[in-house]
């Protein structure tokens, strides 16, 4: 197999994880093949994922190599403010994987601050456990659970982190399937729920939620059973205190109006 389709069978099997990555991903196979065919494989590979659409249209416009830069930075950026927000001594809930929120943990350790972290294991394909693995390297105390015991640990954090795989127009955002069920929990118990993402993540579409295979949760089949494996869910604007990103720490409707000053072109 080519590195070009490599790099989109390891995008569409879920080995490469999380919104920023694949977008990554997705220019290094658009440096390496950039017809309009593979331009459009790149863009199916993962059709739910703004950050991937938006990376490719800014390259198209510049290059490669700029996109690449231009979206690190952007990341560096979300890095250094959300890192103001961490508190030492302050217990942080999180739930599935996101390179952002582990890039803002991994600074505020780095600037001695000392906390704690409990995350979901995340089921079915347990990218919470990749979260622990990231956090254990980077010698941060954190506590795996599953996933119905997140009340009893959210109740007890001080913040709530969350990534992004879309941030809509309507302000709400979408993410790992069960992040609603533990924001509405977070906001019942006064726990602020900020989304740590790069603003390249907004999208004016009304993008389809990614239906995965069933035999992701149970590979047994019942005569009058079942299985639904939806990837994301939509976590409702109402419970996000404010989203992280490139642009600063900004509540909903002013992070809308900002990205859509900045970036006239998404």
């Amino acid at each position: 197999m080519s590195s070009f389709n490599q790099i989109l069978n390891d995008i569409k099997s879920v080995k490469i994880q999380g919104a920023t990555n694949i977008a990554k991903a997705g220019l290094k196979a658009l440096k390496l093949q950039s017809d309009s065919t593979s331009i459009k494989q790149i863009l199916s590979s993962r059709p739910t994922e703004p950050c991937l659409q938006n990376s490719i249209r800014y390259a198209k416009t510049t290059n490669v190599d700029v996109a690449y830069h231009f979206l690190n930075s952007l990341q560096n950026r979300v890095t250094s403010f959300g890192e103001k927000i961490i508190k030492t001594n302050s217990n942080i809930f999180t739930h599935c994987h996101s390179s952002t929120v582990i890039d803002i943990l991994a600074k505020s350790k780095a600037n001695n601050k000392k906390f704690e972290v409990s995350c979901t294991e995340t089921r079915p394909l347990l990218q919470g456990r990749k979260t622990a693995k990231d956090l254990n390297r980077l010698k941060i105390k954190t506590t795996c659970i599953v996933d119905s015991a997140a009340h009893d640990f959210l109740k007890k954090s001080d913040i709530f982190l969350l990534g992004a795989d879309q941030i809509t127009k309507t302000g709400n955002v979408i993410n790992k399937i069960g992040s609603n069920l533990f924001a509405e929990i977070a906001y019942n118990h006064k726990i602020p729920l900020y989304i740590c993402t790069n603003s390249w993540k907004f999208s004016e579409k009304n993008l389809k939620i990614e239906e995965r295979n069933p035999d992701e949760v149970w590979d047994q089949e019942l005569k009058y059973v079942t299985v639904e494996n939806s990837a994301f869910g939509k976590i409702n604007q109402k419970y996000i205190k404010g989203i992280i990103s490139e642009l600063g720490i900004l509540p909903v409707k002013k992070f809308l109006k900002q990205v859509k000053k900045t970036y006239p072109w998404i």
